[in-house]
């Protein structure tokens, strides 16, 4: 059984790498027990490591459902109320996706783009004026991702550092559940608010684009749902992304070399990068509605499952490496999920890693760590995903 202290098996780390364990665990008990606490998710019985067992549970729409336990609230002080779209099944997560899965597409992310340009050189030029060493995370990673968020949902101007005050203090761990919960329903509150002022007056962002399009068909708190999750999935998936990506980079000078001089391959250092660090550890756990026979095991009616995307995508077979290799042909992966709550955003994040990655390395062409590797700052607790607390670089 997992302790209160320990951390699980599926999140623990050798930097990047799986832990020896969990190698083994996927390989030899690809569904296994396991009774960790996922918080506001409850206790979970089973974690899936294998990939044909992780494709059976989050493909197997009747018999496992993403819905949260009915305790009222997430945990965090926000209400479980319909919206967030990585907790609710079909026929809501149908309607609900439909509704924003226009704004992801190839043509409509594009409308992005020149913006999103504009954001790196800004938050690079930033970064070079605070001089070196800097925080690339705090310079550059944090700043980026939450400028592109806000233009995306079309968060007002005035409203942005409130709003990253909100999500900064939700990850800090240091942080009293008293001050977590007072801040989770501050976030909400003000997720509220702005629904319904979009409501009244749509904007230009997705926010706007889903009143006028399907205003009669979704209410306020779903709006609001909407919204929290692409504000904070958006802000600190890409965060953790750009930051966790440059340090691997600098970890693998030869294929940071390489991607200098073939700057052609940046697509697929993107894949590679989103496969190797996976920032997810889990989806939302599943629960299972009756009972499921998966392999030689039986997961009753009631208990949850949690599935590993990270032991998926960095599983060693026998005749292919999971070391780093941005000329690797991009295959499969899940570091988005898998099936329907596979992330409708996967076309901004890919987009948003390639306009940085190559202005970073032009920009600074001497980027290095300025500090030793062992004393870069993971976050203390990575319960939620991978990330980083701190990136200090020199050029």
């Amino acid at each position: 059984m997992t302790q209160p202290h320990e951390i699980p098996v599926h999140v623990r780390r050798e930097r990047f790498d799986p832990v020896p364990e969990l190698r083994r665990q996927t390989k030899e008990a690809p569904l296994t027990e396991a009774d960790i606490d996922f918080g506001p998710f409850g206790r979970v019985k089973w974690l899936a490591t294998g990939e044909a067992e992780i494709r059976q549970v989050l493909g197997d729409l009747k018999r496992f459902s993403s819905a949260l336990p009915d305790t009222g609230e997430d945990g965090t002080g926000t209400p479980t109320l319909p919206g967030n779209l990585l907790t609710c099944d079909p026929p809501d997560h149908t309607r609900l996706r439909k509704m924003v899965a226009p704004e992801f597409t190839a043509r409509r992310t594009r409308r992005l783009e020149p913006r999103l340009h504009e954001v790196v050189a800004e938050c690079l030029g930033t970064m070079e004026r605070v001089g070196q060493p800097a925080d690339f995370m705090r310079q550059f990673a944090w700043p980026m991702a939450g400028l592109i968020t806000c233009e995306l949902l079309g968060i007002p101007r005035d409203d942005r550092a409130e709003l990253a005050r909100y999500l900064d203090i939700s990850q800090n761990d240091a942080g009293s559940p008293e001050q977590q919960t007072a801040i989770g329903k501050a976030y909400w509150a003000y997720m509220v608010k702005l629904a319904s002022r979009q409501r009244r007056d749509p904007g230009d962002g997705l926010f706007g684009a889903v009143v006028r399009a399907h205003g009669a068909d979704i209410g306020d708190e779903e709006l609001a749902g909407l919204g929290a999750t692409f504000v904070s999935d958006g802000f600190l998936q890409v965060s953790s992304m750009l930051g966790l990506g440059t340090l691997v980079l600098l970890d693998h000078p030869d294929q940071l070399a390489l991607l200098r001089q073939r700057p052609e391959l940046i697509d697929r250092a993107v894949e590679e990068l989103l496969r190797y660090v996976t920032v997810i550890h889990t989806v939302t756990p599943r629960t299972a509605l009756e009972d499921v026979t998966i392999g030689d095991r039986v997961i009753k009616a009631g208990e949850r499952v949690a599935c590993s995307l990270f032991a998926v995508n960095r599983a060693q077979g026998e005749s292919a490496s999971d070391g780093f290799d941005i000329t690797r042909e991009a295959g499969p992966h899940m570091a988005f999920g898998y099936g329907i709550h596979h992330c409708v955003a996967a076309p901004l994040v890919k987009m948003e890693m390639a306009a940085a990655y190559p202005a970073l390395l032009r920009r600074f062409p001497g980027l290095r760590l300025a500090v030793p590797p062992d004393e870069v700052r993971f976050r203390a607790s990575q319960t939620r995903q991978f990330s980083l607390e701190s990136l200090p670089v020199a050029w």
